[in-house]
């Protein structure tokens, strides 16, 4: 199968074409740097260039393949509305080229923003209408596509996608914490993330694209729910901090925009995934990934 991934020299992405090219795929890659396009010949792959703002560009990768996994998202949290407007332009323009065609279409969505203060499972649909979620309209414009001849899928990622090269949630707490002299969290800390490793992500996105029935929603996770208290606490003991709660008035001059993530209780359940799809996830969990050098050595900057 040719496939066109969007965000295939990222985090997940550069851990994705292995995964796909290993298995025997040819992987066509969107690329809008130079260096993105090196790295992608560097892995195997068939640069594409263009990017999320190009919609020809996407839609001439989508026509040109067999499958598309659409992994791409501009993560600028201080416009996230108008990156997740991006998201749902693109998600459309990949469909509208894919429709009628039966091939697959793998969409990313977030656990984040499922409902909180219990464990989420794939059958929670995501809210419509201006008080939901930015990211919830391109979600229910990928499963509508299942209507119109498209094979897609939605793969929903926990908060914290951990491994080599990671640079989300947890690298900025490590950060915040040599800033601020205190390995922090909110409340008394019980509250829980779910997490997945890259390389189980990727697995989980190549069987998402060769066996998801149209119109499934997907969950890679591997923990149901880390609490934040234990991640502050690895955090802390490898940076000889101390680990403290930050009260919650506090917490938005002490974590800045991640503190409305840090609070969140977003636990989340991948059995109807494993059911479906044969997933199993064998990498480190994310308290034992967290404890290693290479974290503490990469946030060192």
């Amino acid at each position: 199968m040719r496939v066109f991934v969007t965000g295939a020299s990222g985090f997940i992405g550069s851990a994705l074409v292995p995964e796909l090219i290993d298995a025997g795929h040819e992987v066509l890659g969107l690329a809008r740097s130079e260096a993105s396009a090196d790295a992608l010949t560097a892995a195997g792959a068939v640069v594409h260039h263009g990017s999320l703002d190009d919609l020809d560009s996407l839609r001439k990768g989508a026509a040109a393949s067999d499958g598309v996994i659409h992994l791409a998202f501009n993560h600028d949290f201080s416009d996230y509305v108008g990156a997740a407007r991006t998201d749902l332009r693109a998600i459309e323009t990949l469909g509208d080229a894919l429709t009628g065609t039966g091939r697959p279409l793998v969409i990313t969505a977030g656990t984040l923003g499922l409902p909180a203060g219990r464990v989420a499972t794939e059958n929670d649909v995501p809210a419509s209408g201006p008080s939901a979620a930015p990211r919830n309209a391109g979600t229910l414009a990928a499963l509508a596509l299942a209507a119109r001849g498209v094979r897609s899928s939605v793969l929903r990622l926990p908060p914290s996608v951990h491994g080599d090269g990671d640079h989300g949630f947890v690298p900025t707490l490590i950060e915040i914490a040599r800033d601020k002299g205190v390995s922090g969290y909110i409340g008394d800390g019980s509250n829980c993330w779910p997490a997945v490793h890259r390389l189980d992500a990727a697995h989980l996105f190549r069987l998402a694209l060769e066996q998801a029935p149209a119109g499934s929603v997907l969950h890679a996770v591997a923990e149901e729910g880390v609490a934040v208290r234990a991640i502050a606490e690895v955090i802390g003991r490898r940076l000889n901090r101390p680990t403290a709660s930050i009260p919650q008035d506090q917490a938005g001059e002490h974590f800045g925009w991640l503190a409305g993530f840090l609070g969140a209780d977003v636990r989340a359940s991948s059995e109807l995934t494993r059911k479906s799809l044969g997933w199993r996830p064998t990498r480190p969990g994310l308290i034992d990934d967290l404890d290693r050098d290479q974290y503490f050595r990469r946030s060192a900057a």
